[in-house]
């Protein structure tokens, strides 16, 4: 996919958003120096170039119980079932992100459990049933940091 071309306006725009997802577009338009309306067409167009998607709050795990990350590589029993898992891993609410990748799994995913024994319930239970041939399981101690991507960096 050919990279979209962002000026100086558009970076300083995500990197506000970055920053704080809810900032209003009015105090965007002030702080760039622009119109409101100008600030709602360039984020429109962000959103339709797909540079930008949409907003989300974060939650910790923690403070809903969900003491216990872990990341588990994936081997399918057969691979070219990857997308039919794919729609089947969706329906687990405790798996936040699944990867295709290289190397020696799969796929890659990651989850969040209360603890160790709900962990073992939803690898044994629900996971490997969907045709996972087996799996490993690399549990998080904590995470140390996360972070978006620098904005404009390359764009300047």
């Amino acid at each position: 996919m050919p990279r979209l071309q962002i000026d100086k306006l558009d970076t300083k725009i995500l990197q506000m958003l970055v920053d704080n997802g809810r900032k209003p577009f009015l105090e965007i338009a002030r702080e760039c120096g622009v119109s409101g309306a100008a600030i709602h067409q360039r984020i429109a167009k962000l959103q339709a170039t797909n540079i930008l998607e949409g907003s989300r709050a974060l939650i910790k795990p923690t403070t809903l119980g969900y003491d216990t990350c872990a990341f588990v590589g994936v081997f399918l029993k057969d691979p070219e079932k990857f997308g039919d898992i794919i729609e089947k891993l969706k329906t687990v609410p405790e798996v936040v992100e699944c990867h295709y990748t290289t190397g020696q799994y799969d796929m890659l995913v990651k989850i969040y459990a209360r603890d160790n024994e709900h962990l073992l319930h939803l690898i044994h239970d629900k996971l490997q049933p969907m045709g996972m041939l087996r799996t490993e399981t690399l549990v998080s101690f904590r995470e140390v940091f996360s972070r978006a991507l620098p904005v404009g960096k390359n764009n300047e």
